[in-house]
């Protein structure tokens, strides 16, 4: 039989209607619960990509663009950087974000406006935009801006994630709720996959008495870094920057 790849898939012009046909949504849904295991280094890396926002952002085909950063520029040698901060930004205990929130980021930031920064560097760095794109720049402050609140965290242990209801990302966020449970042995996570308790683990391989036909390799056949279920739908486009879809999954993905 024929293997279902649902990534090539996406990439042919018929692909709507043969999801249609299959029962497979070709469109993101709203609903359902992702859940996850994870070691104990991606389980810190994707709560804080789950409930924190960064300035920007690495889309998942790799281009930069803002997150709550809108516009930024830079002087003539690249020691000064510019930012514009996105307005209307509440955190997720009601708390307005502003540019008085980046205290805790490892920069030296100046406040020019409400929502303006400048960034002062001792040396020259062309690529500061795409560095805080990266995980350990989330803006921290108060409860997160990001797409899920905290509805339970045991540190290092167990996460739950509930969709804020009303968001500034209204394409984003199809999960009612997500929910990340570290485990340290590759072999604990990929039985918790294999026995269907989770959608989603980092693990590179199953045992052989699971069906292939089953799981997705991501991001690529060849190289992945996690496992996930065909019952969460993937895009076509996966950010490789980083596993789980640059952390973003519960950004990303939806149930199918």
């Amino acid at each position: 039989m024929t293997r279902f790849d649902r990534r090539a898939l996406f990439a042919t012009g018929a692909a709507a209607a043969l999801l249609a046909a299959t029962g497979v949504s070709a469109t993101p849904q709203r609903g359902g619960r992702l859940r996850a295991a994870l070691s104990p280094e991606l389980f810190e890396r994707a709560v804080a990509a789950t409930v924190y926002d960064n300035l920007t952002e690495i889309a998942a085909d790799g281009t930069l663009r803002g997150e709550l950063a809108t516009d930024w520029h830079a002087n003539a040698d690249a020691t000064r950087w510019t930012f514009k901060l996105r307005e209307g930004v509440t955190f997720n205990d009601g708390t307005e974000f502003d540019a008085t929130s980046l205290g805790d980021l490892p920069l030296d930031i100046r406040i020019s406006d409400t929502h303006q920064i400048d960034v002062i560097l001792d040396a020259p760095d062309a690529n500061l935009p795409f560095r805080l794109a990266q995980p350990g720049f989330e803006v921290r402050g108060a409860a997160g801006t990001g797409l899920y609140r905290v509805h339970k965290l045991d540190e290092g242990r167990h996460f739950i994630g509930e969709r804020v209801a009303h968001h500034w990302k209204t394409s984003a966020g199809w999960f009612d709720l997500v929910d990340f449970v570290q485990f340290g042995a590759d072999t604990v996570r990929g039985q918790a996959l294999t026995e269907r308790l989770v959608d989603v683990a980092d693990v590179i391989a199953l045992d052989d008495m699971a069906d292939p036909q089953d799981y997705q390799l991501l991001p690529t056949l060849g190289a992945p870094t996690h496992i996930a279920n065909r019952a969460v739908t993937v895009p076509l486009t996966v950010g490789k920057a980083w596993p789980l879809d640059n952390f973003r999954m519960a950004e990303r993905w939806w149930m199918g």
